[in-house]
């Protein structure tokens, strides 16, 4: 769906680059577009053919120029050289086009870009850093900005990415994907922004088998080495950008959450894959409450996969529960997780971080679940859950028999198979309104075309982390809060609940539709800065200078006229 955008006339930009120079910068090219009289106050006459086209021109062209793409990957590999040659005209087609281009910049394409990233790499953008930097990891960064003003940074180790694991330096196309949808949702200036891969090296022995392989060659830095490295970059990013945010990004559920927690209230950051999934999913479940009716502090949740996703979601989820009045044994026995192993018990939970997880022994053996060979069949027959939620990375995890049972003992459950990219997915959408007999409420974590059962079109809802990563971020930014909660998280997700409309609902889908995707992050970033007001962080707020706050930092993709500096 092609969205309008209302272009604003801005004040004339003082330029000091001439010629090739004023062409090869993509934050200033304006290809085509540069008028008669910029032509010849800048060295471009007869460097560019002859004929003016404003920017809604030139994006007609691209787009037609896209549609001769065969494949997904072509379409990405296209619009990334766009954007490594005129951002502007980049982000004015990614907003035009949002909902039909977001699968293309970010999941499920952005994992097969990331996969090929050394046979498609054609121009560096941000950075890689190396442990051949350390001690000089300042001096990179302050290369990377160029003299900019940077206010947001993704920041990968590469090591998680989607669900497809270690993808050394590659990683970076997860990073520059995410800082594209903060400009092209929340209106975040893409001159602000710094995509950076902490390349500490890879245990992906095919990809240091390549002869091509681009990142740093060697076996990932552990442990000390590691810590201290991460160290370095903070304290550089501290030092260079004090008002920046960092948004951690697929680092191994143990590195994510020891980094997570280490830094947040040393920098403003925050970790994606933990945080806003667990706002991202709790939002589904709040949306799904207007349907089935059920009251929050009643709901049985189930999640499978005891990883980092799986436990921001636990852990936001039992903030609600905890604001409905749930406390103790009550609060800790509401979510129930399962791993690889089954389901986490607190006499069995392996890794320390699954412990908060983990139900007691007494209340899994009064279900009689406590035991060796207690699979996810077992669990829903015994716990009778009202919500299932897959973070497992498991493709068909939820089985036909899984969901009879679940549906057997409840009228609405809320399905919610959020594993990507698609391929990976818990269940396919169309099986779980099948086996449900259409009584499921179901949104996945990747994009799935509308289901026809029973004589009923289902659309299905996209639970994407894009709708509260860029508000949550942008928020937080113009308010100048100190740190960002796990509240603001709540309030994001609440936000975003309250944007899904009574149409979409009886649509079937649990989320707002992508093409309002721009509109979903206003909501968010407002309800992170009210949140903030309301904590206490920052002084109190009205709501018109909010909407000064977001005027005055919202970035739009409008050519401005340029005059020689």
């Amino acid at each position: 769906m092609r969205t309008v955008i209302h272009l604003t006339r801005l004040s004339p930009k003082k330029i000091s680059l001439r010629g090739h120079a004023l062409l090869r910068e993509p934050l200033l090219n304006k290809g085509s577009a540069f008028s008669t009289g910029e032509r010849k106050a800048f060295g471009l006459d007869g460097l560019l053919p002859y004929r003016v086209l404003d920017i809604e021109r030139q994006a007609q062209r691209i787009y037609a120029m896209l549609d001769r793409y065969p494949d997904a990957m072509g379409k990405y590999v296209a619009l990334a050289a766009l954007q490594d040659r005129n951002e502007h005209l980049y982000f004015y087609l990614l907003q035009q086009h949002l909902e039909e281009f977001l699968p293309i910049v970010y999941t499920p394409t952005i994992g097969l870009a990331t996969k090929r990233f050394s046979q498609v790499f054609q121009r560096g953008r941000g950075a890689w850093i190396t442990p051949d930097q350390q001690g000089a990891i300042a001096e990179t960064l302050q290369r990377a900005a160029q003299g900019r003003d940077i206010r947001l940074i993704v920041a990968t180790d590469n090591e998680s990415i989607l669900g497809i694991g270690d993808q050394g330096a590659g990683g970076i196309k997860i990073s520059i994907g995410k800082l594209a949808l903060y400009t092209a949702a929340a209106g975040i200036n893409p001159a602000s922004v710094l995509p950076i891969s902490l390349d500490v090296g890879t245990q992906n022995q095919a990809l240091l088998d390549q002869p091509g392989y681009l990142g740093w060659p060697h076996a990932r830095l552990r442990g000390a080495e590691y810590a201290a490295f991460v160290d370095e970059f903070v304290a550089a990013v501290r030092q260079l950008f004090p008002h920046a945010l960092i948004q951690w990004e697929d680092f191994r559920k143990d590195n994510a959450l020891r980094i997570m927690d280490r830094y947040r209230d040393e920098v403003l950051s925050f970790n994606d894959d933990i945080q806003g999934t667990g706002a991202v999913a709790l939002a589904g479940m709040l949306s799904a409450q207007r349907v089935h009716g059920r009251p929050l502090a009643g709901e049985r949740i189930l999640i499978v996969g005891a990883g980092a996703a799986g436990l921001g979601i636990s852990r936001q989820i039992k903030v609600a529960l905890a604001g409905a009045g749930l406390t103790g044994e009550d609060l800790q026995h509401a979510v129930a997780a399962l791993d690889s192993q089954g389901l986490l018990v607190d006499t069995r939970v392996g890794d320390s971080y699954k412990a908060e997880m983990a139900w007691t022994q007494a209340r899994a053996k009064a279900l009689q679940l406590d035991g060796s060979g207690i699979g996810l069949l077992d669990v829903c027959r015994a716990f009778r859950p009202t919500v299932l939620i897959g973070t497992s990375g498991q493709r068909n995890a939820f089985s036909e028999a899984v969901v009879r049972e679940i549906a057997s003992t409840v009228e609405r459950p809320v399905i919610l198979p959020l594993s990507n990219p698609t391929d990976l997915s818990e269940a396919v959408p169309a099986d779980l309104y099948a086996w449900s007999d259409g009584r499921a409420l179901v949104a996945a974590g990747s994009p799935f075309p509308p289901v026809e059962y029973a004589g009923r079109t289902y659309q299905v809802g996209q639970g994407n982390n894009a709708f509260i990563f860029p508000g949550i971020g942008h928020g937080a930014i113009l308010s100048g809060a100190a740190s960002i909660t796990d509240s603001m998280f709540y309030a994001g997700a609440k936000a975003l609940a309250r944007m899904v409309t009574d149409d979409e609902l009886a649509g079937g889908s649990l989320y707002p539709a992508v093409d309002r995707l721009r509109e979903a992050s206003v909501e968010v970033a407002v309800a992170v800065i009210r949140d903030a007001a309301e904590s206490g962080m920052i002084e109190p707020i009205s709501d018109l200078e909010i909407q000064n706050l977001l005027d005055a930092g919202t970035w739009s993709p409008a050519y401005r006229e340029y005059i020689p500096n």
